[in-house]
């Protein structure tokens, strides 16, 4: 066990939003927060931005119950889903002792913080530990500079308002001057967080969990309408592409695509990823990328299942039909499109 639960000093559960821009490293930080030995039981509720889902693949295969939640953003369309399932979870709270919820890159972690004041059952049950905000090092300035139309909200910037702590990860793809911008931005956005820095997410967990992290007084401080504004808006421009794709691909078809596809047009492309069938690999093909980088790692064995590949593009502006043909021309066996 890695430290003191300081949950059990209150009947209520305490429950940690762990938020951060498309491709900053929740999903690693999860997986490494259901696999270390801390002694506490947590339930997940998962929230992922895409038509399909691909992040259930990803965490792995833990003990703990996973909640998914893909038909929408956590801090505005599937509130009330988020609320249910709470609901669902404090008819069951003895068979954990912490809630942790992951959110999609895209949300805004306010709203999803008033959950816990605002609804009276729940804040009767439940505590909002802390907020905890992955930050790409490699990406990150390039989000906070990114031009919204008046209205629409920077959810790069409000994720670091409301953060308790801050991971710094993937400090590994900058160098120190670079690492030292990306720091002093997010101080003039927060300079009350503490900020972790890290590689492949790799923190010690009781910088955050447990944290009792999270002051409504501070909140109220940064957003005087915290506690009655239900109102934002997303940028419409940026959405996702989810493709299905039975067969298999050739792997070096793939990355040709890949690599061109990001080269030219991953400025636009926030995030891809994917599990893929691969002519000659009985394994799942997992790739990641985030703009411009990529990466592919060997998966689950296929086993008896259909090989059947998904992914999904996130991003500005995005060219389904061009994204189609493009994955379905790396078949190892071409199938018309339906």
């Amino acid at each position: 066990m890695t430290g003191g639960v300081v949950g059990a000093a209150t009947d209520k559960v305490p429950v940690t939003v762990l938020t951060g821009f498309l491709g900053s490293g929740k999903t690693t930080l999860l997986n490494r927060i259901l696999t270390e030995q801390h002694g506490r039981r947590i339930a997940v509720i998962e929230n992922e931005f895409g038509e399909i889902g691909i992040d259930d693949a990803l965490v792995i295969d833990a003990e703990e119950e996973v909640f998914e939640m893909n038909n929408g953003c956590i801090c505005c369309t599937v509130r009330g889903d988020l609320i249910r399932i709470l609901g669902t979870l404090m008819r069951r709270k003895d068979r954990f002792d912490h809630i942790l919820i992951e959110t999609t890159g895209l949300a805004d972690p306010a709203p999803v913080a008033q959950t816990f004041f605002m609804d009276d059952e729940i804040g009767s049950q439940l505590r909002l530990d802390g907020i905890i905000t992955l930050v790409d090092a490699a990406h990150l300035i390039q989000h906070l500079d990114d031009e919204r139309p008046e209205g629409v909200e920077n959810e790069a910037v409000e994720q670091i308002a409301f953060a308790d702590r801050i991971v710094l990860n993937k400090t590994d793809l900058v160098d120190a001057d670079q690492l030292a911008e990306v720091r002093r931005r997010i101080g003039e956005i927060n300079r009350l967080a503490d900020v972790h820095e890290a590689v492949q997410a790799a923190v010690d967990l009781d910088a955050v969990l447990d944290v009792g992290g999270f002051d409504l007084t501070r909140a109220l401080d940064l957003d005087p309408a915290f506690m009655t504004d239900t109102e934002h808006q997303h940028d419409l421009t940026v959405t996702s592409v989810g493709i299905e794709l039975p067969g298999e691909l050739v792997i070096e078809q793939l990355n040709d695509w890949l690599g061109e596809l990001l080269a030219e047009k991953g400025v636009d492309i926030f995030r891809s990823k994917g599990i893929l069938a691969v002519r000659g690999m009985p394994e799942r093909y997992v790739f990641q990328g985030v703009h411009m980088l990529f990466d592919g790692t060997q998966g689950e064995p296929w086993g008896t299942a259909e090989r059947v590949s998904r992914a999904v593009f996130i991003g500005r502006d995005l060219d389904r039909a061009e994204l189609e043909a493009g994955l379905r021309g790396c078949l190892a066996v071409p199938v018309p499109a339906a």
